[in-house]
């Protein structure tokens, strides 16, 4: 287990140093001069201000020298100063993750209580009508697009019944967003525990289980569902990843105040440091609950941490 968690956090940082070397190159990738498209919108500033603010970014070293610079703070925790307003990246990003992070997990529990029951059921009675309803509602659930989804759910309960508000990062905020983002990936996750319960289902050692007498339920329970959840853990990573991504759409949508709606700000405001300062937080979070899925993976598959 010690050698399979070494291989898989070595994995993990070799990642996050990749990342930041793309991020600490992305502000090279906008054409022309990143400091004058950045204060476009500014009226008034003299050439002399923007050398302060080049000298300030590091854009007058070398791109080596302003690697090792950006590294140098990134460790010291310091992702930099926005452009708009001076006021340090990493506070801004820290206020508003965890609300992003709420989102994300529940839609993640929405998602899965729909998508393990709907396929587990689906794969128990396949072949029936409730079989094809099941996996037909999971085609049309991937169908469907996040903001799409959200406007439909969002005029109807919000300004047509009344019953949630239009937006805000409130308790009752929350339902909706997570609701959207939960509806959308439960199709995939039902997809997918369908066929690996099928799979299960036709296995001998379940037909070994009903041989010995044993209730079905606990065949069902003990035997079949740990069994079939070791590749639906994987797809739960994913999903969990997709979601951070698509929380970005669904923030905007609602007004959740998350790192995603501040990332489509910064992107509108041309702040580069701000987005800079979330995709490495955005890399962070997903390889971190990269090495967590390997992890639990593990653990229900003894064979993965003996290799």
């Amino acid at each position: 287990m010690a050698s399979f968690l070494a291989q898989r956090l070595f994995a993990a940082l070799l990642t996050i140093l990749v990342t930041t070397v793309a991020v600490s190159m992305l502000i090279h990738l906008v054409p022309g001069d990143p400091v004058q498209i950045m204060y476009a919108q500014s009226q008034g500033t003299t050439p002399e201000q923007l050398e302060e603010v080049r000298a300030r970014l590091g854009l007058d070293q070398p791109l080596m020298v302003q690697y090792i610079q950006y590294m140098g703070r990134v460790l010291q925790g310091d992702l930099g100063r926005t452009i708009r307003g001076d006021q340090p990246v990493l506070e801004l990003l820290l206020a508003r993750l965890p609300n992003t992070l709420i989102l994300a997990t529940s839609a993640l529990v929405i998602a899965c209580a729909i998508g393990l029951v709907c396929g587990f059921v689906a794969a128990y009675r396949r072949g029936t009508w409730l079989d094809t309803l099941l996996m037909t509602s999971a085609i049309l659930g991937v169908s469907m697009p996040h903001f799409w989804l959200g406007l439909i759910l969002l005029f109807y309960f919000a300004v047509h019944l009344q019953w949630l508000p239009v937006a805000g990062s409130g308790a009752a905020n929350l339902v909706l967003p997570a609701v959207t983002l939960g509806v959308t990936n439960a199709a995939i996750i039902a997809r997918l525990t369908r066929s690996s319960m099928i799979d299960v289902f036709d296995q001998e050692f379940i037909r070994t289980a009903y041989a010995k007498g044993l209730p079905r339920a606990l065949v069902l329970y003990r035997h079949a569902l740990r069994a079939g959840l070791v590749p639906i853990v994987t797809m739960i990573g994913l999903q969990f990843t997709y979601m951070m991504g698509g929380a970005i759409v669904v923030e905007n949508v609602f007004g959740w105040n998350g790192v995603g709606r501040m990332a489509i700000q910064a992107i509108f405001q041309r702040d580069y440091p701000l987005i800079q300062g979330f995709i490495l937080m955005f890399a962070v979070v997903v390889v971190l609950v990269s090495v967590l899925m390997d992890l639990l993976y593990a653990w229900l598959d003894p064979r993965i941490r003996n290799r």
